[in-house]
């Protein structure tokens, strides 16, 4: 199965199962989000990501040039506890 499908599988599965009020706030947000025009500044398929530095769990500074000099790289946004 393609990431895409088991993502979509997923959000149907949490839809299902999520309280409508929880369900409304969130689709509020997305809409928000996509009306404010950020999808226009977004990186897309094919796009290069610009080199970065970030901390990671530990406190250390993780460069992506690093990591990408030698394997591939998962970035992933942990927005917090909603």
């Amino acid at each position: 199965m393609a990431l895409q499908d088991k993502l979509n599988e997923h959000k149907a599965n949490f839809e299902k199962n999520a309280p409508p009020e929880a369900l409304e706030v969130m689709h509020r947000a997305t809409a928000d989000l996509r009306n404010s025009g950020i999808l226009d500044r977004t990186l897309t398929v094919g796009d290069t990501a610009p080199e970065f530095e970030l901390e990671n769990t530990a406190g250390e500074l993780i460069r992506s040039k690093d990591i990408l000099s030698d394997r591939l790289m998962v970035l992933t946004f942990y927005r917090g506890k909603w």
